[in-house]
């Protein structure tokens, strides 16, 4: 049990520092909105976070 999770904090910070990197300030927000509407089983706020993630994904192609 430990090791899964150390392995699952290991990707989580990975994650977090790629979009931190790759897409500022605004994609750890949007991380931080649609994990904490996940956990509050918020629609609303889980809907936000993805919207800002699919915007900055997305934004070049726009």
């Amino acid at each position: 049990m430990p090791v899964l999770a150390l392995l699952s904090a290991v990707f989580v910070v990975g994650v977090e520092q790629t979009l931190q990197w790759k897409y500022g300030a605004t994609g750890v927000i949007g991380l931080l909105l649609l994990t904490i509407g996940i956990k509050a089983k918020s629609p609303a706020v889980s809907s936000i976070g993805a919207v800002v993630l699919a915007l900055l994904v997305s934004g070049p192609a726009l």
